[in-house]
């Protein structure tokens, strides 16, 4: 069984795997990763809740729209998330929620500031047990 995420080095950029037995894990577990890298989740209270909606045409589209509305929210509301859940999912639109709070310098330990999700080597393959996403973040 995989872990929910592997984080990737890259020379410019920095990037993760996620997996998941399910669609749906395998989005929650992306945006683990994506809050993981951004904020250490330890120290990070679910005082918030925002919801979170994307479209794509495919798995991959809908994969980077759900992570590029998570970071923009992320980063025009200045908040660290710690948690996410998929409430909703289609082969075109996925609805969730994230938990988590304003980011404090003084409580949470800061990532890496992530500028955006990239298409560089992005993909959602079905494997025998599960699904794997790899995708690199612009930084």
């Amino acid at each position: 069984m995989h872990p929910p995420f592997e984080i990737l080095e890259h020379p410019a950029d920095i990037g993760f795997l996620a997996y998941g037995v399910t669609l749906e894990e395998l989005f929650s577990n992306a945006a683990l990763a994506l809050h993981s890298l951004a904020c250490s989740p330890e120290g990070i209270e679910e005082r918030e809740q925002r919801e979170i909606e994307a479209t794509g045409a495919d798995t991959e589209s809908l994969l980077f729209s759900w992570l590029a509305e998570i970071l923009a929210v992320a980063d025009a509301e200045r908040l660290v998330f710690r948690r996410c859940t998929v409430t909703e999912f289609t082969a075109a639109r996925i609805r969730g929620m994230v938990w988590g709070e304003p980011y404090d310098p003084a409580r949470h330990r800061a990532g890496t500031y992530i500028k955006a999700v990239t298409y560089h080597q992005f993909c959602v393959d079905k494997t025998a047990e599960s699904w794997r996403a790899r995708v690199f973040l612009d930084l």
